[in-house]
C-alpha cells in the first residue's frame, strides 16, 4: 500500500498508551480497550498503515445521552478505541504548535491547568473589579462552524495528514441508540478526544482574542464554554455583555440567555442595590460571604463556596449509596468503597470556604448512624446512642472517612 503522510509508528505508539490509561467505553464496534489489546500489534499496524495512506475514514461515533444538572440531556459523541488512538496521535501533533497562542486567561482542557486555578483566578479578580459578566455559550460543541474551524486549524497546522482527519472527524456521523445515523454539518463531537483543543483553537479566535483586542481594560477566565469578564463599572459591563452577544452571533455562536447575566460583586466597601450579587463558575458560587481578617474583623467579602446546586447532586449521591441497608459490610469495607469519592469531592470544592461543605459531611454521619442503628440490635432505637458510638469510631479512626479527619463527627 503507498504510503501518502509519513506518519511515526512511535506516534501511533504513544498515543494508545494514553488511550489505555484514560480507559473509557466501548464506541460503535462495541469493542472495549481490553479487546482491542488481545490483537494490539495487529490493530495498531493496521491504524498506522491506513493514516499514513490516506485511508483512514473514522467510523460514525456512540451517541450517549447523559443528564444535565439543569435538566435535560447532553449527547456525548464516543469514539472506536481505535478512533481515539488516531484521535489522540493528531491532538499529541497538533497541541504543541496551538499552544503558546492560546491567552493565559484560557484554562479548560489546558496542560498544567486546572478548574480550580481558574476559581481562584475569578476570585482574586472579583476583589479588583466590581462588575462580573457571567457567560455561558449555548451548546457549543453543538454549534461550531465547520469552515471558521478549519480556517483557524490550518493559520497553526501545515501538516496534511492532520487537517484530512480533523475534516473527517467533523463529518463522521452519530449513530444514536435505536441504530439511526444523524448527519453532522456543524459542531464537533463532546467526547472525542481532539474536540476539546479543537474547541479552544475556535474559542481563541471567537472570543479571547477578540476581547484582548476590543476591550482591554477588561479581564476575563474561560474554561471552555464557561466563563466570565470582569468590568469596572455597569456601564462597561452592558456594553461588553451586548457587544460578547452580537460576537458570537457572528461566529454562529449564542449566548445562553438563561445562563448569562450582569452581576454586582458587593461586598463591606461595595454599596448599593442591584439585582444580581451571586454567580456560579465551574461548581462554585461567588457571593457576599462573611471573612474575617487578620486582625480578628469580621466583614463581608465576595467569595467562592461550592454552589447551592453541586451540593444537591452530591448529597442525592450519597443517598443513592443507600448506606443503612449495607449492614453486612464493615466500616473498613464503607471507607475503601466510598471515601475516595470523599476525598474527591473534599480536594476540589474544600479548596475554597470549606465550611460550606458541612451539610454534605453531616449527610454522611447521619447516613452511618442509621447504619449502626439497623447493624447492631442493641442500637436500634437509639439514635442518641448511635450517635454517640459513631463519635466514639471516628475519633478511633479518623483516617476512614475524609471529613473525620478534619474533626466533623456526630
Amino acid at each position: 500500500m503507498t504510503r501518502s503522510f509519513a506518519i511515526p509508528k512511535e506516534l501511533v505508539w504513544e498515543a494508545y498508551k494514553q488511550v489505555k490509561a484514560n480507559k473509557g467505553g466501548a464506541g460503535v464496534d462495541e469493542e472495549s480497550v481490553e479487546m482491542f489489546e488481545s490483537k494490539l500489534g495487529d490493530n495498531l499496524y493496521k491504524l498506522w498503515n491506513r493514516m499514513s495512506s490516506g485511508s483512514y475514514f473514522p467510523p460514525p461515533v456512540r451517541g450517549v445521552p447523559i443528564p444535565k444538572k439543569s435538566g435535560g440531556v447532553r449527547m456525548l459523541g464516543v469514539p472506536t478505541v481505535a478512533d481515539r488512538v488516531a484521535q489522540t496521535a493528531v491532538k499529541m501533533m497538533l497541541e504543541p504548535l496551538v499552544e503558546p497562542i492560546f491567552h493565559g486567561d484560557s484554562y479548560g482542557y489546558r496542560p498544567g491547568r486546572s478548574a480550580l486555578d481558574a476559581v481562584g483566578l475569578v476570585r482574586k479578580r472579583c476583589w479588583k473589579y466590581d462588575w462580573v459578566i457571567e457567560y455561558d455559550i449555548k451548546g457549543l460543541f453543538d454549534n461550531i462552524d465547520h469552515d471558521l474551524l478549519m480556517k483557524a486549524v490550518r493559520k497553526h497546522c501545515q501538516c496534511p495528514w492532520a487537517t484530512l482527519y480533523i475534516e473527517r472527524w467533523l463529518k463522521a456521523p452519530m449513530e444514536m441508540e435505536d441504530g439511526k445515523l444523524v448527519e453532522r454539518d456543524k459542531g464537533t463531537p463532546q467526547g472525542g478526544v481532539v474536540s476539546p483543543l479543537l474547541a479552544n483553537i475556535f474559542l481563541h479566535y471567537a472570543l479571547d482574542a477578540w476581547l484582548v483586542r476590543e476591550h482591554p481594560g477588561t479581564a476575563f477566565c474561560r474554561y471552555a464554554d464557561d466563563g466570565v469578564i470582569h468590568c469596572r463599572n455597569r456601564e462597561q459591563a452592558e456594553q461588553v455583555m451586548r457587544e460578547v452577544g452580537e460576537r458570537l452571533l457572528q461566529c454562529k455562536l449564542e449566548m445562553h440567555p438563561e445562563k448569562s447575566r450582569i452581576v454586582y460583586c458587593r461586598d463591606s466597601n461595595r454599596r448599593g442595590d442591584y439585582p444580581n450579587i451571586e454567580f456560579v463558575f465551574l461548581g462554585y458560587s461567588f457571593r457576599p460571604r462573611q471573612a474575617k481578617g487578620r486582625d480578628g474583623r469580621i466583614f463581608m467579602s465576595f467569595l467562592p463556596a461550592v454552589s447551592r446546586a453541586s451540593l444537591k447532586v452530591m448529597r442525592q449521591k450519597v443517598r443513592s449509596w443507600r448506606l443503612q441497608l449495607r449492614t453486612g459490610q464493615t466500616l473498613d469495607m464503607l471507607s475503601k468503597k466510598y471515601n475516595p469519592v470523599l476525598m474527591g469531592w473534599a480536594n476540589y470544592y474544600g479548596r475554597f470556604y470549606g465550611t460550606a461543605l458541612n451539610l454534605l459531611w453531616q449527610s454522611v454521619n447521619k447516613c452511618l448512624v442509621r447504619w449502626l442503628m439497623r447493624k447492631h440490635k442493641l442500637l436500634a432505637e437509639h439514635k442518641t446512642r448511635a450517635g454517640e458510638t459513631l463519635e466514639r469510631m471516628a475519633r478511633n479512626n479518623e483516617r476512614a472517612f475524609v471529613h473525620w479527619q478534619m474533626g466533623i463527627v456526630y
